[in-house]
């Protein structure tokens, strides 16, 4: 592909790392993509070069990443057996694994691998992706990527990613595999809640000190401002850890925002925005979007679509919309394996999903403003706050910053006080 430089044999060099390329965009595109918060000093002393792009940045952190040879990750793996295999995608597969520190003295470590198909161009792009995302992002809510290893052999390439091990496996296990246990309330909107806070360091908080040299060639530095756009937001990708704390996963469709370029490669089917169903036009309130349906999966226990169900039961975001979060009928969605819930939260919940899904993309919340109300849900199941302290969501919304042209409220939902107990 033009938009990457060609691999040479990275694990038999041992210290090498991916040589990352940007894409080609405009001027308009770069402006609105990269916003640099400037020291002063700068316009000041002298001249700072554009604002660069992650793979650029990544050249810089490239050195946190350890590169492993595939004879290390083969024996981490047992040959890859079957019976370590943790999952499976359309790119590859994944492998519970153990390696041993460089120096050979300390504990095995417990990972999680990933071995991309050999002949999967669509995978190769995405394994590029996750370096150099990964090696840049650091959150507590995004998983860790550890290393990678890339060979070019006369049997095709190998591609691998070596991440940190997340036991509890991913929200999508919790939610629908009948045989796990049943995530309890409380854990849902903690689970959530992480996921946004993830989701809103990628939006708006990925500030990175960038290097650069005045024209006196003194040293100084900026504080370079980056949006992500996730683009693949969903419950199999929020991963867990042994305390249940979440962590996003899957950085491979991660485009550079806050409007990326046009696409053909739509996420996964019932999670896609419909304007990027429709034109390919990516944003961030396409991961908005997306982010809706995962509520109302965690508020259902439901997926997107259910084939086996009645025909009108069958897609969640048409099913829910016959039970308003204001509606009396509203109780008929939660999640009948949930013994104890708040309602009020839910219907606080639910109003939230339906701001994410709204048609009209700019009408949408931003991530920020999703945290803020996710907290108070929280506080409301807890009761951690009297009622004269508890604010309406009119209230609670006008002290976040809206949009210019599109201010963001929600609708002061019914019975505030009711809990709800099987």
């Amino acid at each position: 592909m033009k938009c990457f430089f060609p691999f040479r044999d990275k694990c038999r060099k041992g210290r090498s790392s991916p040589e990352l390329q940007t894409q080609n965009r405009n001027s308009e595109n770069s402006a609105a993509n990269r916003v640099i918060k400037s020291s002063g000093s700068a316009s000041a002393s002298g001249s700072v070069s554009s604002p660069r792009s992650i793979p650029q940045l990544y050249k810089e952190k490239e050195h946190n990443l350890r590169v492993f040879t595939f004879a290390e990750l083969r024996i981490a793996t047992n040959n890859f057996n079957k019976l370590l295999r943790i999952g499976e995608g359309g790119f590859g597969s994944v492998y519970k694994g153990s390696i041993r520190p460089p120096n050979g003295e300390a504990d095995p470590t417990v990972v999680a691998i990933k071995k991309l198909n050999k002949n999967s161009l669509q995978g190769h792009k995405q394994w590029l992706a996750e370096v150099q995302f990964l090696g840049v992002v650091d959150h507590p809510n995004l998983v860790k990527l550890l290393g990678y290893c890339s060979v070019d052999g006369e049997r095709g390439i190998q591609r691998l990613l070596v991440y940190e091990y997340m036991p509890n496996k991913s929200l999508e296990e919790h939610l629908f595999n009948k045989a796990s246990a049943t995530l309890p309330w409380k854990t849902r909107l903690e689970i959530i809640l992480g996921a946004a806070q993830g989701l809103a360091y990628l939006h708006e908080g990925l500030e990175i000190q960038v290097q650069f040299m005045l024209i006196n060639r003194h040293i100084d530095h900026i504080l370079q401002l980056l949006r992500v756009i996730y683009r693949d937001f969903k419950s199999s990708n929020v991963l867990l850890d042994e305390n249940f704390k979440p962590k996003l996963s899957d950085f491979g469709l991660a485009r550079e925002g806050p409007i990326g370029d046009r696409t053909h490669v739509i996420g996964t089917y019932g999670y896609a925005a419909p304007e990027y169903v429709d034109t390919g036009r990516l944003t961030i309130k396409s991961d908005i979007y997306s982010f809706g349906v995962v509520l109302y999966e965690m508020l259902t226990g439901r997926r997107t679509l259910e084939r086996l169900l009645p025909p009108v039961e069958q897609k969640l975001i048409e099913w829910v919309k016959l039970y308003p979060a204001d509606s009396n009928g509203f109780r008929m969605i939660i999640d009948p394996r949930l013994n104890q819930y708040s309602l009020s939260a839910a219907r606080k919940i639910a109003t939230l999903a339906d701001a994410c899904l709204n048609k009209n993309a700019k009408d949408r919340p931003t991530m920020s403003q999703v945290v803020e109300i996710l907290k108070q849900a929280i506080d409301e199941s807890e009761g951690g706050s009297s009622s004269s302290e508890k604010r309406s969501f009119e209230s609670s919304t006008s002290n976040l910053v809206p949009s210019k042209k599109h201010s963001f409220q929600l609708p002061q939902p019914k019975d505030t006080s009711v809990r709800v107990s099987h």
